[in-house]
């Protein structure tokens, strides 16, 4: 196992964000200025050199990293256009620490703050992005049934001269660069040693001209020895707030952690039995999960695109199509470097101030380490289509769907976690999970409720609070009760798990107003986190120089 110490040195941008510019240009008519640091406190994010140790690796190796490097670059513009537009124009028009953070933000809205414009006269962020005309409603897209491709996750919607809405696909708006990265993926399947590693590399670059990926998340299935990983394409569709129907490009570059690797891969064979016992009808339990998943340990050397921007991951689980993960299910991938970075430079500091003394001692890393990584896991148990004829989970819930698919894979990670516990497949106490995860909800709610991630946080928080599952002691810390908690956990993933098997938009939305809401009383708690100068994430110092590339 590798010294994070020496790996990892993270440090608070304190002074890299400290005021805001003002400019006088115009872009598209619109007069821009920066605002007060009052409004937008850019402290948010520390600095992580993100690398790892690459020596084990042969030549051929290193020149396909290089090759990745080169193709992620290209994700990252393209999710640029997709989430604001042509990056040179606003690069253009910010200087300074506002160009600084719309680079973190990919545009010119705080994804920490609920997507709050920080740069003044650009108005609020459109719901579907650049996926759609900003002037059409929901209600226009709805009625036009006849819209070829219109519900592609591979499409964009436009209008022509007549005004109606006709989509193009990803492969025709994005063709000469994704030829580009396909070309690099070419070539590095040409270098690559690992048959697994080769087939995929060459399927994937097949699929960006194609937009057809199943052959290629089956190829990444089927890739279990090699040291190098990556995932790229367009893949999560948070950024599609409107339906939640497109997705973005991304791409992570990976190193594998053979170690730590080996230590997770035995979990895989107890996912039929945790499926069958979920707390929740059989009705809504009946799907079996592939169990061809595997778990691995990865350090991540670079974030490119939707991965990119805001927040970051810090686990991964793909693919998201349901026919994968039926026939094979899904990999799990852990990403052990960020993951470390943000337990020792965030979550610790935070439970210092919000946890009570008493269970501060229950804070770990490997309580971290495998809630994060059943949280994973979990997304693959439950229900990925309705019981009631209406069609997948998915499709049903729209754009309700992501935010409460997050909280599913939250709570049944906690559910994993505590039936291993049980069964003596996992080290630690009940008390050690429970407190961490709550430690851990503290740290995802300061995302903001326009993340599927925050939302779903907050959702857990005031469930777990109207449940008792923790308490707020005289000195303002919280307290863990963990007999209540595992009540709460069970009540609340039956819960979940029945709006999702019923499709009920409805009922999803209005959960969301009842418990997605941060409260007077939390928001004081999360303020002590801003005097005490804790970031909400971090920003990476990334690419190829940072392994000597």
């Amino acid at each position: 196992m590798k010294k994070y110490s020496t790996i990892l040195s993270v440090i608070a941008l304190t002074g890299l964000f400290t005021s805001c510019s003002t400019a006088n240009k115009t872009t598209k008519n619109t007069e821009i200025t920066t605002t007060q640091q009052k409004e937008y406190p850019f402290q948010t994010y520390a600095k992580v050199p993100l690398t790892t140790d690459i020596s084990h690796l042969n030549n051929n190796e290193k020149e396909i990293l290089r090759l990745m490097f080169k193709a992620a670059d290209i994700m990252d513009d393209l999710f640029w256009q997709q989430a604001y537009g042509p990056k040179i124009d606003l690069m253009d028009e910010t200087k300074g620490e506002t160009k600084e953070y719309a680079k973190i933000n990919y545009g010119p809205w705080d994804r920490l703050n609920n997507e709050a414009p920080f740069v003044n006269g650009v108005g609020q962020k459109p719901l579907g992005a650049t996926f759609y005309p900003t002037d059409m409603t929901k209600n226009e897209f709805e009625k036009n049934s006849d819209l070829k491709d219109g519900k592609s996750p591979y499409s964009i919607i436009r209008r022509n001269r007549e005004s109606k809405l006709y989509s193009i696909p990803y492969h025709d708006v994005f063709k000469n660069q994704l030829k580009q990265a396909a070309d690099y993926l070419n070539q590095a399947a040409k270098l690559a040693e690992d048959n697994g590693l080769k087939n995929y590399l060459q399927l994937r670059a097949n699929a960006l001209l194609t937009d057809d990926f199943y052959k290629s998340d089956l190829a990444w299935m089927d890739m279990k020895n090699s040291n190098l990983d990556m995932v790229i394409g367009p893949i999560e569709n948070y950024e599609d707030q409107l339906f939640g129907y497109k997705t973005s490009y991304s791409a992570y570059i990976l190193v594998k952690d053979v170690e730590w690797s080996n230590k997770l891969a035995k979990f895989v064979q107890y996912l039929p039995e945790l499926q069958r016992n979920l707390p929740v009808n059989a009705t809504y339990k009946k799907e079996v999960p592939g169990t061809d998943s595997d778990l691995n340990a990865y350090d991540v050397v670079y974030y490119a695109g939707d991965c990119n921007a805001g927040g970051k991951t810090i686990a991964i689980n793909l693919p998201n199509d349901e026919r994968v993960q039926l026939e094979k299910g899904t990999r799990r991938l852990q990403l052990k470097n960020a993951m470390k970075a943000k337990f020792d430079k965030i979550l610790m500091p935070i439970a210092e101030v919000l946890i009570d003394e008493s269970q501060q001692k229950n804070v770990k890393f490997d309580a971290f380490f495998s809630n994060v990584m059943f949280h994973e896991v979990a997304h693959g148990l439950g229900i990925k289509n309705t019981v009631n004829g209406k069609g997948s989970v998915r499709d049903a819930l729209k754009e309700a769907n992501s935010a409460l698919e997050e909280g599913k894979a939250d709570i049944l990670g906690l559910y994993m976690v505590n039936q291993l516990l049980n069964k003596e497949e996992l080290n630690g106490q009940q008390e050690d999970y429970f407190v961490t995860f709550l430690a851990g909800i503290l740290r995802s709610v300061r995302f903001g409720a326009s993340s599927a991630h925050g939302q779903a946080n907050m959702i857990a928080f005031n469930y777990f609070a109207e449940k008792g599952a923790f308490e707020k002691t005289a000195t303002g810390r919280y307290k863990v009760n963990a007999v209540k908690m595992e009540q709460a956990m069970n009540g609340l993933s039956e819960l979940i798990l029945t709006l999702q098997g019923n499709g009920d938009y409805d009922g999803v939305k209005q959960l969301y107003a009842d418990k997605g809401i941060l409260h007077s009383e939390l928001q004081k708690d999360l303020d002590k986190l801003k005097t005490k100068n804790i970031p909400v994430d971090v920003v990476f110092e990334q690419g190829p120089q940072m392994l000597g590339l």
